[in-house]
């Protein structure tokens, strides 16, 4: 189940606050816990796989290693359903590509992901449900807190 929370926001992204003229209802994915690597490796381990956690995760550690070398050596890597990974530059632009340098123009190396097959179908398998936003959600905590903070003094 994919839990979500709706949001009112600006529909131009890096705009202040008191520049919003055009606003939107917009959905944000809640994710209800983070499954730590070892919790990963031990699920998959769970999943009939003939090879235990350890195993598992010292080949998911190895070939981290070895995507990271393959993409630093300037390599798009295909991993079959799981995807293709590659890198993307971030850049400042300069006047002239004579101009143009790797040490003042470019900021900082970004991984991208295009996902497999088997992620690309998402939508067609997911179940919603729709969760108070992290605003909500705060308020809701500070709310129980002074309330039990206000039965404990009477």
């Amino acid at each position: 189940m994919i839990k979500y929370s709706i949001a009112i926001m600006s529909t131009k992204p890096g705009t202040k606050k008191s520049d919003i003229n055009e606003t939107k209802a917009y959905g944000s994915a809640q994710t209800d816990e983070n499954v730590s690597f070892d919790k990963f490796c031990q699920h998959i381990a769970h999943h009939n796989s003939p090879f235990s956690k350890g195993t598992i995760k010292g080949v998911l550690t190895d070939a981290v290693a070895c995507l990271r070398e393959q993409m630093l050596a300037g390599n798009k890597v295909q991993l079959g359903e799981l995807g293709d990974f590659h890198v993307e530059l971030a850049t400042t632009g300069a006047k002239t590509t004579e101009e143009f340098t790797a040490s003042s123009n470019i900021k900082d190396i970004n991984v991208r992901w295009s996902p497999g097959k088997q992620f690309k179908n998402l939508r067609s398998e997911a179940e919603f449900c729709l969760v108070p936003g992290r605003k909500a959600q705060s308020e809701a905590i500070e709310t129980i807190k002074n309330t039990d903070t206000i039965q404990g003094l009477e």
